[in-house]
């Protein structure tokens, strides 16, 4: 049977941040790039993350000082590329000296603030916190502690921010679409892929390269789809999360350090919302990631050793998990498991046997520098490549004011596109800029007041954005648009979630 389109230079499989970012990266250096995701993008670890921009503070005492360094260079590239999604956090870290002593922390801050150069975000300080706001939220006992910077990203979007821009340069993207073969080809030079749609309708294409970028089934790709052997493995680390009405006054977060070593961190979360996670739980293949009632009972009790009002589980309004697929370095202690990525080349250069790159591990944070490793690993199979090119351009809907500062230029946006859409509230605006950013004159094209958005389902959630979601944006299912595109599940009852959901599904089948 013949392939459905002349044979693609490189064809990733797997829809999270690291497809994603490779598919992105590899389409802007003038490769001929195909994607697929079984589910919907950022479906899985994507859109599990505890959502930050940050160095791994904790890393430094397991001496992973280039993934550290690694990852502070790239806060700021991604605090650059998309601050309408991102946003620098001030971290506030209290002192108790039976768990790390005083000058051990100092030590971290210090090497924190000075393995990136040319940082530009505040650096560390000590602070009285019977003095100052950081510390109102916290028991009177604590009184010292650090604050430090660090930066928060709408993980799920940044997926989307990154196959928007490989699709505005010419990448084909299957969106729930599930790769069922990929064998290479009897001369070797080319792999013949084999997708299968929801549908039950298939796709047959070639490629001249492979990426298995599939998170968590990296592994199982290998063994069953494209039956290559590989001794790396990865070590699949469940982190839970829960979602509590906000906690204390003001836009800093905590991170809490725990008796077992562990850390816990307390987040703004969505307006009015605080997240607080994760944990590290080992977990099989195919083990449905959820939040257990033990696991909601750990995470109250560290955020209660550190509040003036404990946290209780009866508080929780949601939770979610996901399974991190961390590069088995051999490590028993899940919580010291390298953060770090590996990647792996089958193949020979010049032509001779199609390469197949396995991504193996990874963060969110360096998911950009990532991507610019695995094409420079693939660059031997591409002489005609193109040389990187994403440190400094934005992201898809991320061309904002220029300002000063990160916040600035948001907040410079913000004002103008209220202006322009005086009829509508600006806490709307503000909501949907941080959603769209540049995106927003697509999104509100010919609206003028609040009657032109269409139906109002509940928080911020509106029609025009919906149709918008499902037209440009790959959504599908209710999930898709409430808890990973726009999150304002949170934000609705029960009952208009539900009548959400029908509404979706009676517009679906006509949709176009």
């Amino acid at each position: 049977m013949p392939a459905d389109t002349a044979p693609l230079d490189l064809f990733v499989v797997g829809g999270g941040i690291n497809g994603a970012g490779i598919a992105c990266d590899a389409v802007g250096r003038a490769l001929k790039v195909g994607l697929c995701e079984r589910g919907d993008f950022a479906g899985a670890t994507s859109s599990a993350s505890t959502k930050l921009i940050h160095g791994g503070l904790r890393y430094l005492e397991h001496y992973e000082f280039r993934l550290v360094r690694e990852a502070l260079q790239e806060r700021e590239v991604l605090l650059a590329k998309a601050p309408h999604l991102s946003r620098p956090l001030r971290f506030v870290l209290p002192h108790k000296p039976h768990l790390r002593p005083r000058w051990m922390l100092r030590l971290g801050l210090f090497l924190y603030d000075h393995l990136d150069w040319h940082m530009t975000l505040p650096k560390s300080q000590a602070v009285d916190l019977r003095r100052t706001v950081y510390g109102a939220a916290l028991k009177p006992t604590l009184e010292k502690g650090f604050v430090y910077s660090d930066a928060w990203v709408d993980d799920a979007r940044l997926v989307i921010a990154n196959l928007k821009s490989a699709r505005q340069m010419g990448a084909q993207i299957y969106a729930r679409h599930e790769c069922v073969s990929a064998r290479r080809s009897d001369d070797g030079r080319l792999w013949t892929i084999e997708l299968k749609a929801r549908d039950g309708g298939s796709v047959r294409l070639q490629a001249r390269g492979l990426v298995n970028a599939a998170g968590p089934w990296v592994k199982r790709f290998l063994d069953e789809e494209a039956q290559i052997a590989t001794t790396k493995r990865v070590r699949l680390i469940k982190g839970s999360h829960i979602v509590v009405p906000r906690l204390y006054e003001g836009e800093h977060a905590y991170i809490l350090q725990n008796s077992d070593q562990r850390i816990v961190f307390i987040i703004p979360y969505e307006r009015s919302f605080s997240v607080i996670g994760t944990t590290d739980i080992p977990v099989e293949d195919g083990e449905k990631p959820v939040c257990t009632p033990d696991e909601t009972v750990y995470l109250c009790e560290i955020a209660s050793h550190y509040l003036a009002k404990p946290v209780t589980p009866a508080e929780v309004v949601w939770t979610y998990s996901g399974v991190r697929p961390l590069f088995d370095d051999g490590d028993d202690d899940p919580s010291a498991v390298t953060r770090d990525y590996h990647l792996e080349v089958d193949g020979t250069p010049g032509g001779t046997t199609a390469p197949l790159l396995s991504v193996f591990g990874g963060k969110i944070t360096t998911y950009r520098r990532l991507a610019e490793h695995a094409l420079r690993d693939l660059a031997p199979h591409y002489p005609q490549m193109g040389g990187a090119w994403t440190t400094t351009r934005a992201l898809a809907d991320g061309e904002l004011a220029d300002a000063p500062t990160f916040e600035a230029a948001f907040e410079r946006y913000v004002d103008a596109a209220a202006q322009v859409r005086s009829g509508l509230p600006k806490e709307l605006i503000r909501v949907l800029c941080h959603r769209h950013g540049s995106g927003l004159d697509d999104l509100l094209d010919g609206t003028r007041t609040v009657a032109d958005l269409g139906r109002h389902f509940g928080g911020q959630l509106y029609e025009i954005e919906v149709r918008y979601l499902m037209r440009d944006e790959w959504a599908v299912e209710p999930d898709d648009v409430l808890w990973r595109r726009t999150k304002e599940g949170l934000h609705m009852t029960a009952d208009e979630r539900a009548a959400f959901a029908a509404w979706m599904a009676d517009l679906r089948p006509n949709f176009t």
